[in-house]
């Protein structure tokens, strides 16, 4: 199912989310004082082009052990700097495809996953892009730690 999901996303405007996605990481590359973004850029492109069974997850709650408050506060600086530049092109973007998707019946399972990623393209320093099975164990592992 996750496979004709992503084929009807791909082809109802997926291709133009992930070639947005594409640009915003060439460019951050290009600029050099953008650099850090790519990784992030890189990380939602793939988002973008795949969207069923794969999820967003910030890295804080992938490896609890490695959290750090210079590294964070850098995040938000980054993220700052990314939304003024590229996060609300892209944000508005994908909630314009989401709404084109959801005027047909069989696009409104996929407008609502770029709607998804409309909110992660705000703020989308320090996240990863991993399988949904990765997301939900880290998850549970966090819950279990929290409350032992």
């Amino acid at each position: 199912m996750r496979t004709v999901l992503n084929i009807l996303n791909f082809v109802l405007g997926g291709f133009a989310t992930t070639l947005g996605w594409l640009v915003a990481t060439v460019v951050s590359v290009i600029l050099i004082i953008t650099l850090p973004l790519s990784r992030s850029c890189w990380e939602i492109t793939k988002l973008s082009l795949v969207p069923y069974g794969n999820e967003a997850i910030h890295v804080d709650e992938l490896e609890p052990g490695n959290k750090n408050a210079l590294l964070n506060a850098g995040g938000t600086l980054l993220n700052v700097l990314w939304f003024v530049l590229f996060g609300w092109w892209l944000c508005l973007m994908h909630i314009f495809t989401g709404i084109m998707q959801c005027v047909t019946i069989i696009g409104i399972p996929v407008g609502i996953a770029n709607f998804k990623i409309a909110a992660i393209a705000l703020w989308p320093v320090g996240r990863r892009v991993v399988s949904v099975e990765v997301a939900r164990a880290a998850r549970e592992a966090n819950a279990r730690r929290r409350f032992q």
